[in-house]
């Protein structure tokens, strides 16, 4: 068991568009940052809001989340859920995503209704845990894992 280490998950809408470029960027910038710093997670983005699971040293992902609370690309900033965690639960991640935007995730075999829902702070505020429950979907989903591998 890591000393000092949380699962931090929050809501956060796009100040701006994002282009799927913007989108490959901010990625590539994520899974260095978060390397670096022994930070993994998931980010999954949907119609300008994302969804984000943090997990590391307890500093450390405060440090990480005040960076990107200053980043003027993001707004409308939510913690949802913040706990110790005895292990993590996106060991091998540095930053795993996913764009539900994106049109083949209607065919994925994980899809559900569930899938639906917008990424807000209004979303979850009846059962934060759902928004954890949202991102370990990910976790198992076989073509998402091979997807991450290749761009590692």
């Amino acid at each position: 068991m890591e000393s000092d280490l949380i699962s931090l998950v929050y809501v956060s809408h796009a100040a701006k568009a994002f282009s799927k470029p913007d989108l490959v960027d901010l990625l590539i910038q994520s899974r260095k940052n978060n390397g670096s710093l022994g930070i993994t997670g998931m980010l999954l983005f949907k119609d300008g809001n994302f969804l984000q699971v943090l997990e590391g040293n307890r500093i450390k992902v405060h440090d990480l989340y005040k960076k990107i609370m200053l980043d003027p690309r993001h707004n409308k900033f939510a913690a949802l859920f913040e706990g110790v965690a005895k292990e993590r639960d996106f060991p091998d991640w540095s930053m795993g995503f996913q764009d539900l935007n994106a049109p083949e995730i209607a065919g994925d075999p994980g899809f559900t209704n569930f899938l639906k829902t917008s990424l807000t702070a209004a979303d979850f505020s009846s059962d934060p845990s759902r928004a954890k429950k949202m991102l370990l979907l990910f976790k198992d989903d076989k073509l998402l894992q091979a997807k991450a591998a290749k761009a590692r």
